[in-house]
């Protein structure tokens, strides 16, 4: 049979081949979960997302090749981009329920797209896994968190865009690692390490940007702020801090459009 149409979406962007992937799936109701892997692993994108329409909303869901997330950030603004311009969904808000963080809004915002995300609070660390700044060639850091993933504040941008991982060492850490520093023309910056996955350095990573903006408001003394993550593909994030949540904007754009056929 035909499935629904599948999309893939460069998010936190304003032009193809920038920003981070993902593959969006609208769905007419839930397959089990090893169709939803297997479709995820057939797209080789770091997330796929997949989505249900609910009375109220609709219902989503986020994979990587290995299994189902509890949040993804730029997946979720790749699937309201599609259900915006191309489902043509009348409203200037969206409502997602989740399983894992609860329910999450999307609203249109200027040009682009605004996300509406709990806010996440990791606990300082004094002593880090020696394997882990080891893994990343650096000697130091200025502070240290732990939650989810390792947040590690380095001195300067120009230390965050020279850190050359050695994946095989930082994959015995346990965590991905984001780093952060303060940057030269915006806010602040960052990248974010995800051994063992099969995308190491993620291109833009909104679900980081909830441990990222509370902290970086805090120490520069703003609520609205502009981040850039500096991977190779590179992405800009509009951010603001509202107490427990954090607001995330951003563009996105189509690159792909097509159909998938499960047979069996």
């Amino acid at each position: 049979m035909t499935a629904p149409d599948f999309f893939l979406v460069d998010a936190f962007t304003d032009h193809i081949f920038g920003g981070n992937p993902a593959a969006v799936c609208p769905l007419q109701h839930w397959p089990d979960d090893d169709r939803l892997l297997r479709m995820t692993q057939e797209h080789n994108q770091a997330e796929t997302a997949f989505f249900v329409a609910t009375e109220d909303g609709f219902e989503l869901r986020w994979f990587t090749v290995l299994g189902e997330i509890n949040l993804c950030g730029h997946a979720t603004l790749a699937t309201a981009h599609v259900i915006f311009n191309h489902l043509h969904y009348p409203a200037d808000e969206i409502r997602f329920s989740t399983r894992f963080v609860g329910p999450l809004t999307v609203k249109r915002k200027d040009d682009g797209l605004m996300l509406d995300f709990p806010a996440w609070y990791p606990e300082p660390v004094e002593t880090l896994p020696s394997v882990l700044l080891e893994g990343l060639g650096i000697a130091r850091v200025e502070q240290a968190f732990s939650g989810r993933d390792y947040l590690l504040v380095l001195e300067n941008e120009q230390a965050v865009r020279n850190v050359n991982p050695d994946f095989s060492l930082l994959g015995q850490a346990g965590k991905c690692v984001c780093i952060t520093a303060a940057g030269d023309d915006c806010d602040f910056v960052s990248r974010f390490f995800c051994p063992g996955d099969a995308h190491q350095e993620d291109p833009v990573t909104g679900s980081t940007h909830t441990m990222l903006i509370p902290f970086w408001s805090k120490r520069l003394g703003k609520q609205q702020m502009m981040a850039r993550q500096l991977s190779a593909r590179g992405g800009e994030l509009r951010c603001e801090y509202t107490g427990d949540r954090v607001l995330i904007s951003g563009q996105a754009r189509t690159y792909l459009q097509g159909s998938l056929f499960l047979t069996n």
